[in-house]
Order: C-alpha cells, then structure tokens, then sequence
C-alpha cells in the first residue's frame, strides 16, 4: 500500500501539545544511518528490537524532543510519484562541534567544515518489512539541481550542473532532496541528518563494532592502519575506517564499499548482543545519537514504534545494500571538475526496483554462496589426490570448475597418498586467492611455499567430502554490485 506523503507540521516541537499515541501502522525509518548512516541503522533497529520486546514506549516517548527539525520538503512541487514501501534520504555531514581538540588530531579531524554531505544514501524499507535496500550515492556524482534560491546569498539560481554533495551546501536539505528526486525519480518520504560526533558516541555506547578485511589498509590522511585480520573498532578507530577515501585508487566507491561492510557489522552488533533489549543501555545508545540528529518534521517517536512493530524478524541478511551503477569515472565537467557519471540503463534497473518495492536483484540459488576476495574464474587450480582413494583428484577438479574456479582438468596423484586433511597449497604472493579457494573446501589446511607461482594446488585429503558454492565479494556493476548484509559482516 502506497504511503502518502505527510505535510509538514506548523509548530516547532517545543510548540506542539501533547499528541495522543496513533493507532495505525506508519511506515517510516528503519536502518537508521551512519557511517555515518550507519549510525542512523543502528537507532532504529534498536528501537524496532525494543518495540517487539514491549517495553519500546516508555523508553523512546520523549525522542522527539531531541531531534532537532528541519524542514526539506517545504513548497515541493512535481515530485516523483509515491511507491510502496519508505524511502528514507540518509545524509552525513562533517560537523564535529562536539569532538574535542585532542580527539580531532588524533583521528585526523582538522580543519574547517565544508558544510557539504559526505555520504548520501537512499534507504528503502519494502512495505511488508522485511526488506531494507540501501543504494550509495557516490558525493562526487555529476548532478544537475533544479532551480532555487541560494540559502546563503538569497541570489536565485536556475538548475545548473555540480557535484552531489555540493547540493547541500548551496540550498541545504531541501535542494539536496529535490536534487536527489531529480536524478532517481524515486520519492523520498524521510530525512534524516547526522555528524561525526554522533556516529563516533554510538560506535562507543555500543562497545565497538567488529569488522574484518584479508589485507592490510592505510591512509595517510585519516591516520586509518589495520593490519590484516579481525579488528573491534571504536567510535574514533571506525570513523577513520569508513571516512578513508585514499586506501587505493577505487578511492570514494571503495569507501562506499567498507561503508557498507561496517553497516552490516554495526547492525549484527545491535541486534544480536542483546544491548538492545536493556532499556538501560538503549537509552544510552540513542541519548549519544539523537544529540546530533536531524530529521523532518514527520519523523518521530510513533513511526519509529510503529516500524518497530513490524519488523521484528529484521536481521542483517534482511537488508542489501549497493552503489549507483557508474559508466565514467572522469567525467569533466567546466566550473565543476571531475564528477562521476551514472550508468543511465543500469541505475534505471536499481531505482526502479526502489519505486517497484521489489528487491534490488533477483536471488538466484547461487545468491546463497560464500562471498570470497578473489573471482574464482581468476584462480588457477592444479589438484592432486593425497589419498588411495581411486578417482578422487577427478572428483574434486570437476566440483572446483563447476563452482567456477580455473583448474587445470588434468589431476594427479600425489607424492604423499596419506594425507588426512586438505591443503592447499600458494604462493605468499597469492594469498588472497588461496582465502578464496580454502573457503571453498570446508576444513582445508592453508600452507604458503615460496615459488609455487601463480597457480595454487589443492591436495584432496581424507576428509574431502565437497566444494563449497563460492562467489566474489564485489560482484560487479553487471550484477548491479548487490550484496546481503549477512554476506558482508566477519560472520
């Protein structure tokens, strides 16, 4: 059912008499937002677990006083047609008002604001609940505003070219949702707001957030340095690590990319350690959020419970996230720069499904394979059978190049035929492949030899009993990138 849009409310909330609770249920907000929309997911998952749990109300009645308002929709007109479902703009700027000086230098947060969005996101919660769809707007996209009057100068301008994010500095909220409707056609029903003070007290309130990368990442301008592994970041730690935009030269859709791998992380925290059903510790986590957020006017403490109510059985694999298909990543524009260009055909795909309700790709069977770093078509695979075993080499090549891995189809035996547990067999230079392959033979040993060279060697042991369906980890623009968040958090 088709959501109709609110009118924005005449009074200021410290205006507003005391509302009676409404009754029906209205869809609204749901994987609130931060890194810094990560942030935002994180609120309003607690809320839908503590809403199920019962004891929601009396915890988050008073929210709305908290929430500071704005106004984005004001004397909009022509906008996109209203689909099924809620679709939330989730902003991140760079206010850092209350980080103090000590945090700022260690955390690389110097200098003035830019007043601009840092993160824009479109946030889809389909209308049976079940399903949050989150698509990055890449903040350097080329744009195209429609006319407004410059919130700074009060000077009228007519719909002229310029990055996305720079949307927010001219005309703030309201052209940045005009702008974004423009461009995706796709009607946005809520706003939401947040900063870096925010987003680094929740990582806090909620004990840190665990995310995992197979290689070592650095940035000179964040100060970020994690070593390969598992790691248990901080508010200060994880800012670095979703704000990093010079790890390599993917530079903003890589970003984009650890953004969305932190989001499913933060919420697997938030909805399975049970912070969120102590209403004690709840009232911490959105006391540290709300200080710094800013929503329209239309978004309070009711549809928070009301979303809350529905979508009990949310949980990371519930949600998807990508980024907007991109065909040029240079794009010159004169005044503006090197912007982004949209692929129009397959960002047509992605939006669409937005105003369709629809998930942001179909789930082939194949859907539920383990996400690995490496494509398995780019591995190459010479096996050996460590066993007595008659035909079990053959077996393991077919199963291996069945699920997509380049073997060599000529399988031997090897010079050990006692061998109890599969190994495989890399080149150090090659350990990535060699994480994707192992990932592929449940219970396999990994073991590095200097000069294996670039092809891997698995050697079939006792305990062989399958191959483990696996696909690359960034799938792709043909796949339209569409990741589960349950395929992207450490578990």
């Amino acid at each position: 059912m088709s959501t109709p849009p609110r009118p924005p409310r005449p009074r200021t909330a410290s205006q507003q008499p005391p509302r009676p609770p409404r009754r029906g249920p209205r869809p609204p907000a749901p994987a609130r937002r931060k890194p810094r929309w990560a942030m935002r997911t994180v609120t309003t998952l607690s809320v839908v677990v503590l809403a199920s749990a019962g004891i929601g109300h009396a915890v988050i009645t008073s929210l709305d006083e908290d929430i500071a308002r704005v106004d984005p929709f004001r004397d909009m007109k022509n906008r996109p047609e209203a689909g099924h479902g809620m679709n939330i703009l989730l902003v991140g700027t760079d206010g850092r008002d209350g980080i103090g000086r000590e945090e700022r230098e260690k955390y690389r947060l110097g200098g003035a604001p830019c007043h601009c969005t840092d993160t824009i996101m479109i946030v889809h919660i389909s209308a049976d609940r079940d399903r949050a769809s989150v698509v990055s707007l890449p903040r350097d996209s080329y744009a195209e505003t429609p006319p407004h009057t410059d919130r700074v100068s009060g000077e009228r301008h007519e719909g002229h070219p310029l990055k996305l994010n720079a949307a927010y500095a001219e005309g703030g909220p309201q052209l940045t949702v005009r702008t974004v409707e423009k461009m995706t056609r796709v009607k946005i029903d809520h706003y939401l707001e947040v900063d870096f003070t925010s987003f680094m007290k929740t990582v806090d309130v909620l004990g840190g957030v665990e995310i995992c990368t197979d290689r070592r990442i650095t940035d000179s301008h964040t100060g970020l340095d994690l070593p390969a592994g598992r790691h248990t970041l901080r508010g200060g730690q994880a800012l670095q690590y979703v704000r990093s935009r010079h790890v390599d030269s993917a530079s903003d859709l890589s970003r984009m990319k650890r953004q969305q791998h932190f989001m499913a992380s933060l919420v697997e925290r938030a909805t399975s350690s049970g912070i969120l059903l102590n209403p004690m510790k709840f009232r911490d986590v959105t006391r540290a959020v709300l200080g710094s957020v800013r929503a329209d006017q239309g978004f309070g403490t009711d549809e928070l419970l009301d979303l809350g109510r529905a979508m009990r059985n949310f949980s990371p694999s519930s949600s998807e996230f990508t980024t907007v298909p991109i065909t040029e990543m240079g794009h010159v524009v004169e005044g503006v720069g090197l912007t982004l260009k949209w692929d129009t055909e397959k960002s047509e795909h992605v939006f669409e499904a937005l105003r369709r309700d629809q998930p942001l790709t179909v789930r082939h069977a194949r859907d539920a394979a383990q996400r690995v770093p490496v494509d398995p078509r780019r591995i190459r695979v010479q096996v050996e059978n460590g066993t007595h075993t008659a035909g079990l080499g053959r077996r393991v090549d077919a199963a291996l190049a069945a699920t997509g891995f380049d073997t060599t189809h000529a399988p031997a035996n090897a010079a050990d035929r006692s061998v109890k547990r599969t190994i495989v067999v890399y080149d150090p230079s090659y350990r990535r492949s060699a994480t994707s392959l192992a990932a592929a033979l449940p219970g396999s040993e990994l073991r590095a030899v200097e000069g294996q060279g670039a092809t891997l060697k698995v050697i079939a042991g006792a305990d062989f009993e399958k191959v483990r369906t696996v696909r690359a980890q960034d799938p792709g623009q043909d796949e339209f990138g569409v990741v589960r968040g349950d395929e992207v958090s450490c578990s």
